[in-house]
């Protein structure tokens, strides 16, 4: 998984965690009050109590709001990229280009389910993207024609590819593997026919294969 979902997800766990506790904890003492014949009074109107309450959820929203502040700049930081490449938008399908190496580029369709049984239907492609393990990769996305979104969910990865306009992504993969993803945004009549297939590899099979593909 992409490190920055990780971070994200131990985050909004622990927060998650901790309204629950907090929550469990107030239900159960309104429940206990309720049904308890004699009140005090000091309980009730209570500015203590009061200030706790409020103040709790303002303390958990900056809890949960200064790390994805920092996450987000992290993901949006174009500081040490070890590698570039673009993507691009098709109806319906994608290409792409390794901007960092000569004469890389290629388009990914979908693969016949019927012609190929032995692969994931709908998700396999004639062409993967590969890329290598653990360095951090930025992603430049665009589109020729309408709205697109290229999604891996397994790397944590998500961007629209808006016409007219580039956006970026960085991340790193942490595990060797095929990630399949599809495009996220309806673009048309055969929008769920665009996936996505990243291979992720070990820096010298990467070599390898930038070396056979120029061949």
């Amino acid at each position: 998984m992409n490190p920055f979902s990780h971070n994200y997800i131990i985050i909004y766990c622990f927060a998650f965690f901790k309204n629950s506790l907090f929550t469990s904890k107030l239900m159960y003492y309104l429940f206990f009050l309720f049904f308890k014949k004699v009140i005090n009074l000091e309980i009730l109107f209570n500015e203590a109590v009061e200030a706790i309450w409020t103040l709790f959820p303002m303390i958990m929203l900056l809890f949960i709001a200064l790390p994805s502040l920092k996450i987000l700049y992290l993901m949006e930081s174009t500081k040490n990229i070890d590698l570039s490449f673009k993507i691009l938008g098709h109806q319906w399908f994608w290409s792409y280009e390794y901007s960092d190496f000569e004469d890389i580029e290629f388009s990914s369709y979908m693969l016949d389910s019927m012609n190929y049984l032995d692969q994931f239907r709908c998700l396999d492609v004639d062409n993967r993207v590969v890329l290598p393990i653990n360095i951090n990769i930025r992603g430049v996305v665009s589109s020729t024609d309408v709205i697109h979104s290229w999604t891996v969910p397994s790397l944590g990865v998500k961007i629209d590819a808006t016409p007219g306009m580039l956006n970026q992504i960085m991340f790193n993969a942490n595990k060797i593997g095929l990630f399949y993803g599809q495009c996220s945004e309806i673009c048309g009549s055969l929008h769920s026919f665009m996936p996505i297939c990243v291979e992720i590899v070990d820096i010298n099979s990467f070599f390898n294969w930038l070396k056979n593909f120029s061949n």
